[in-house]
């Protein structure tokens, strides 16, 4: 299955998370690629996974499992655990989100449809997550996997720190 992320489209470089931004064009962009990469690709954008995508979208914070149920079922979409698992395996199947591994919770994808590695700060204090480009397989992780002959197929970079936001509460 060919991903969103795989598309080919270059990814800005700042980080997308903890700086202002226009919401509403941001959900509507995350959206849009959704949905165009769907039709491209032959693939079924049901109207659990789109609200799915809309959650994750209107949130700008990783999300568990069984919170995303709470709100697709507070939606309609009813209350057994596959029905959030199965749509948010599809959004991150095809580069919509990403799973934060140190959370065990999902993000949308800040750049949809743009080729990238992402490397996500995630604040310890409020567990805000930001979005950014990482290159691992071209830096020293790379060179060690060449050295080695190993083939790097897949990286998850996540570092933890403290948000803009948390620092200045904490500066006042």
């Amino acid at each position: 299955m060919t991903s969103a992320a795989q598309a080919g489209k270059p990814v800005p470089s700042d980080p997308i998370g903890f700086e202002k931004h226009d919401h509403g064009s941001c959900m509507t962009a995350g959206l849009s690629a959704a949905e165009a990469h769907c039709l491209a690709e032959g693939l079924r954008f049901t109207p659990v996974r789109r609200k799915a995508l809309e959650i994750l979208l209107q949130e700008h914070r990783a999300l568990g499992a069984y919170e995303m149920l709470d709100r697709l079922r507070d939606a309609g979409f009813g209350s057994q655990p596959p029905v959030a698992y199965r749509a948010l395996e599809f959004l991150v199947a095809n580069g919509f989100a990403h799973k934060i591994e140190r959370l065990n919770a999902f993000i949308a994808c800040a750049h949809p449809g743009a080729k990238h590695s992402p490397a996500f700060m995630i604040c310890r204090l409020c567990d805000s997550v930001a979005e950014a480009q990482s290159s691992p397989a071209r830096g020293a992780l790379g060179e060690a996997a060449r050295a080695t002959g190993f083939k790097i197929e897949r990286t998850v970079v996540e570092a933890e720190g403290i948000c803009p936001v948390c620092v200045d509460k904490a500066d006042a």
